[in-house]
């Protein structure tokens, strides 16, 4: 897969939990569905919660689109656990497929974009990154070329 398709994905699926992010603080109805505020509500969660969500969402989505491994893993692993308690919350209150596709949907995606990116060993999750290391100047032919008397 190209470099930019891969990138283009990323943007893609970012976009669509910004998206998500800002439905979720969004005070009335939006073009969607109802307010997040009485879906939440509905579902036996605070109204408030709707917040924590959609910061969740939001900040995955802008790991998801740096171009580092470990943030991009970092924001697939985080919208996993949301999308977790999302897919749990539609079985528990039967909600019908059509309004709950989504959710698993992503769900799936984000496990397969963490599979992508993971780690080669998980403390590299908690290493302070580190700046690529210059490699020192190559000798040229005049200094490498041996003076004979």
């Amino acid at each position: 897969m190209s470099k930019h398709l891969k990138t283009g994905l990323y943007w893609f699926i970012a976009l669509q939990f910004a998206l998500g992010a800002v439905t979720k603080y969004w005070p009335g109805d939006t073009i969607f569905s109802t307010a997040y505020s009485a879906k939440f509500v509905d579902w036996g969660y605070p109204s408030w919660m709707r917040f924590v969500v959609g910061a969740l969402e939001g900040v995955a989505a802008v790991l998801l689109v740096i171009p580092n491994r470990r943030t991009r893993f970092l924001g697939a692993t985080t919208l996993m656990f949301v999308l977790t308690g999302a897919v749990t919350t539609h079985i528990v209150n039967h909600d019908p497929a059509v309004e709950s596709w989504a959710a698993p949907t992503h769900l799936l995606i984000m496990g397969i974009l963490a599979l992508a990116n993971w780690p080669a060993d998980w403390r590299d999750l908690l290493r302070a990154p580190t700046a690529p290391t210059a490699r020192p100047p190559r000798p040229s032919n005049e200094m490498t070329r041996v003076q004979h008397p």
